[in-house]
């Protein structure tokens, strides 16, 4: 913790500290998912996870068991936990936990209108919808046919309105445009996080800048390998690189733009290679400023 931070962390921060250092001694241990990998039937895991703090969230559901529903238990006990969390703070701390759900609402939101565009049931589409991610207006997303009409009808009052706006256009909605409403919300999304984190400094800023540039790399290489061989220009694929990271260098940036073919992603893997190393020199570099 930087500088005088420690003096004033408890008086706003050190009861959800404590409720995280919980959460922590919560986790599976090493132990415990050996025996989970000895477990030969559903009904065995759920025996095992009643002596932890996923217990309390199996224990009603009869048996035959379905994988959908350990795996949909064990995040509504995640999901408790952070809107717990996320009622009890404060700012700037509530603001940063409210951020972190964003990413959720914009995969929600593709979710929705890429099913509705081929035909997939609503109700089924918002089960498959990641609980972190939901807001009211949610199932009315099937009733917009192009990107204007899903800000003015649905996202208007949502926060990824600041986000939307970036990519309205009156295009109908299609695959093609639906991928690239992803990449420019989620660049939008990545950049506003960052510039938040930085605002607020010190070890937040650190080691968030680190977390949200690898993010902001990893999309830039998906959205370059993924659009090989589509009608998505050069020009297109630049805008949707974030504008951040260590990837955000000139040289690389310029061969990731410039990238036709399969052949081509060896040159950008040359770098990739060296990632690892770049991204160790940073954290060199934070440490020793610490210092």
């Amino acid at each position: 913790m930087y500088g005088f931070e420690a003096l004033t962390f408890n008086i706003h921060g050190g009861y959800l500290e404590a409720i995280v250092r919980g959460h922590r001694a919560g986790l599976l241990t090493a132990a415990d998912y050996n025996n989970l990998c000895q477990c030969e039937t559903l009904d065995d895991i759920k025996m095992h996870l009643s002596a932890t703090e996923y217990g309390p969230y199996l224990q009603n559901e009869p048996s035959p068991l379905h994988t959908t529903t350990i795996v949909e238990k064990c995040t509504l006990k995640l999901v408790d936990d952070y809107k717990h969390m996320l009622c009890q703070a404060t700012e700037p701390l509530s603001t940063f936990l409210e951020y972190i759900t964003y990413g959720h609402m914009i995969d929600n939101v593709v979710l929705i209108v890429t099913g509705t565009l081929h035909e997939r049931d609503v109700q089924e589409l918002l089960e498959k919808c990641h609980p972190l991610g939901m807001f009211d207006s949610i199932a009315t997303l099937a009733v917009a046919q192009n990107m204007r009409e899903l800000y003015r009808l649905v996202l208007v009052d949502t926060p990824l309105a600041p986000y939307f706006s970036k990519c309205i256009t009156s295009e109908d909605l299609d695959d093609m445009n639906i991928e690239i409403m992803r990449n420019t919300l989620y660049k939008a999304y990545l950049e506003d996080f960052y510039r938040f984190c930085q605002k607020l400094g010190g070890a937040t800023a650190e080691i968030m800048s680190d977390l949200l540039a690898f993010e902001a790399d990893r999309r830039a290489v998906n959205i370059t390998i993924n659009s090989i061989g589509t009608e998505l220009t050069r020009d297109d694929r630049r805008k949707l690189y974030s504008n951040f990271g260590l990837l955000n260098l000139l040289s690389v940036r310029t061969l990731i733009r410039f990238v036709l073919s399969w052949k081509n992603i060896l040159l950008i893997s040359l770098f990739l290679l060296n990632y690892p190393m770049e991204r160790a020199r940073c954290l060199t570099r934070h440490s020793t400023k610490r210092r």
